[in-house]
């Protein structure tokens, strides 16, 4: 792959020509009448606040997506947009409320009927179910679905790839074997359904995130009867207001009205449009272009505007654009497994090649990208902090090449060393990102080939330790959000040893320090918020002391809002994304 490709040479000016025009963009709002405006709402109309708010029903959502889903299965998904877009078929205890900005991160109910009562010690939640639920063939939804759907989280030889809290919490040791071995009636112990609408709890010891985790899909429920095992992602069974219609991987999902869902079991769920259309295309060009022309409403994976599609759309239709601030972290994980960077010098000598505000450029400069990162934290996070070990913010981003030499002396490479880094080539800038810092790290004598991967195939690729090891890749290019609003719903994933796994593993260093999953240990048994702060505030210091993970930027984009879109907001409870489930369009 070329050292520099034609394509980002031209970033530092599309760069520059989206922020002159940013900042000369005044806010705006709708008309107020509900009916959307083919203009669009104003710029920045769906940050922190509802853009076209409306209630009226009808017409097809259109979304394009440059990647599909990472598993239809609630089991199995782990990616922030398909959790969005799950809201659609999926139903859990608890959710998130349905309200723009930082309130979307409360817990409300959803299958229950309150958030959970919990015992004095903490170690117990209960919770009832609402009456009137139903599954898409109309048979009732029971304590006993939930818990199943559960269940089926220690499958790990069958359902692999989703987020593993629950199974963590519930079960420490590992003891039960999942649904699929279990031959008791009983299954798994801490879980229990004393009636068809009671389901209860028990937790080992306290975890003050626990009911977050049973926010995510793999809380959902799942009926027995209807599961596929791994196919279940072909054709997930609907507990929402929508149905599968369609689902051709890699290519369409169409959704439609689940006649048997009923609102008046769910307050949580607007189910305005009468269909979902979702197109996956990897030409994001194109995908950006057909935004602009109105072919479709919004994309999927909400990951931002290519910068072609930036300029364009800042220029010529601004009251259609949203410059959203995310929780996500893009970062270059450094792998201990692969020589070199077993040696902590070696790793070092990274953060000190790498040029941060080149790649803050590559990905569009300050306004369409984001800040320069120092801690491995986001900033809404506890745990972020103003450490910065490596002098990265007092050197306004630009690299040491001099330490970055002394560094590679230190590890035994004086002339430097090869390597493989792996970029998703359907997420914008990132391929290009991967290319800024090969040649940034060329400098400095380390050799990096990119090798650029389909983002759909990295939970079986990146994610698969011996995968990682068989081709040879030293470093992993990639983007992050919190799971929820805590330091573990965050940085647990990323870091703790426990979270290592042979297929869907985002402990992508692969770390395994008895001290980090200590510190995640204090942190989660700590019941004051802000003391859990100061505990990985001393994590996110150890992190970055031992060179183990890089982060390089605290991500903004330009994200196209559709002028037919009604309802539209960004939540913090999806990471900055629209919350999906509240869509509506304008016929």
């Amino acid at each position: 792959m070329p050292t520099v490709s034609s394509k980002r040479r031209l970033t530092a000016g599309a760069a520059l020509v989206v922020a002159a025009l940013v900042t000369t963009t005044a806010c705006g709002g709708g008309d107020g009448d509900g009916d959307g405006d083919s203009k669009g709402a104003g710029y920045n109309a769906a940050l922190n606040k509802v853009a076209n708010p409306s209630t009226k029903k009808g017409g097809t959502l259109r979304m394009v997506g440059k990647q599909d889903l990472d598993s239809a299965d609630p089991q199995r998904a782990y990616y922030g947009m398909t959790w969005d877009f799950m809201r659609f078929y999926t139903r859990q205890l608890v959710t998130y409320d349905t309200k723009p900005g930082k309130a979307g991160t409360k817990l409300v109910p959803d299958l229950a009927t309150s958030t959970a009562k919990i015992s004095d010690d903490g170690k117990t939640y209960t919770y009832k179910l609402r009456d009137g639920l139903t599954w898409e063939d109309g048979s009732k939804l029971t304590s006993k679905d939930v818990k199943y759907g559960i269940e089926r989280i220690w499958a790990t030889d069958t359902i692999t790839g989703g987020p593993g809290y629950i199974k963590q919490t519930l079960d420490p040791k590992g003891k039960y074997k999942g649904p699929y071995k279990d031959t008791s009636k009983e299954g798994l112990a801490a879980i229990e359904t004393p009636d068809d609408q009671t389901i209860v709890f028990k937790l080992p010891k306290r975890n003050g995130d626990f009911e977050q985790f049973l926010a995510m899909p793999t809380g959902s429920p799942v009926k027995k009867e209807k599961d596929t095992k791994a196919k279940y992602t072909q054709r997930p069974f609907s507990a929402g207001p929508y149905k599968f219609q369609t689902y051709k991987a890699g290519k369409k999902i169409v959704l439609v009205r689940n006649d048997k869902w009923k609102k008046s079991s769910d307050p949580v769920r607007a189910a305005l449009p009468d269909k979902i259309d979702v197109t996956i295309s990897a030409n994001l060009e194109e995908n950006d272009k057909k935004l602009m022309e109105g072919d479709y409403d919004l994309d999927l994976n909400g990951t931002g505007m290519t910068q072609s599609g930036r300029v364009t759309a800042v220029s010529d239709h601004r009251d259609s654009v949203d410059n959203m601030h995310t929780s996500f972290v893009r970062y270059v994980a450094l792998i201990h497994t692969a020589k070199p960077f077993d040696d902590v010098h070696c790793r070092k000598a990274v953060f000190y090649a790498t040029d941060f505000a080149s790649l803050q450029q590559t990905r569009g400069g300050k306004v369409a990208a984001g800040d320069i990162a120092n801690s491995t934290f986001p900033k809404a996070i506890p745990g972020y902090s103003d450490y910065d070990p490596y002098g990265v913010l007092e050197r306004k981003g630009k690299p040491d090449i001099a330490k970055a030499k002394d560094e590679l002396k230190q590890c035994g490479k004086p002339n430097g060393f090869s390597t493989k880094l792996t970029a998703r080539n359907n997420n914008p800038g990132e391929v290009d990102a991967a290319e800024a810092l090969q040649a940034q790290l060329k400098k400095a004598g380390i050799n990096v080939e990119v090798d650029a991967l389909d983002g759909a195939d990295t939970s079986s690729i990146t994610g698969s330790p011996s995968v990682v090891k068989k081709r040879g890749y030293g470093m992993t290019m990639s983007g992050w959000g919190p799971d929820f609003p805590s330091g573990q719903g965050y940085a647990q994933p990323l870091f703790d040893s426990r979270f290592l796994n042979p297929t869907g593993n985002y402990n992508e260093s692969q770390i395994k320090d008895k001290k980090v999953d200590g510190l995640f240990d204090k942190a989660i048994a700590e019941t004051d918020p802000v003391k859990a702060g100061e505990i990985y505030k001393e994590l996110d210091k150890k992190i970055l002391d031992n060179a183990d993970w890089m982060p390089f930027l605290y991500e903004k984009n330009i994200t196209w809002r559709g002028p037919r879109l009604t309802n539209a907001y960004m939540s913090d409870g999806y990471n900055g994304r629209y919350d999906y489930v509240s869509l509506g369009v304008v016929k």
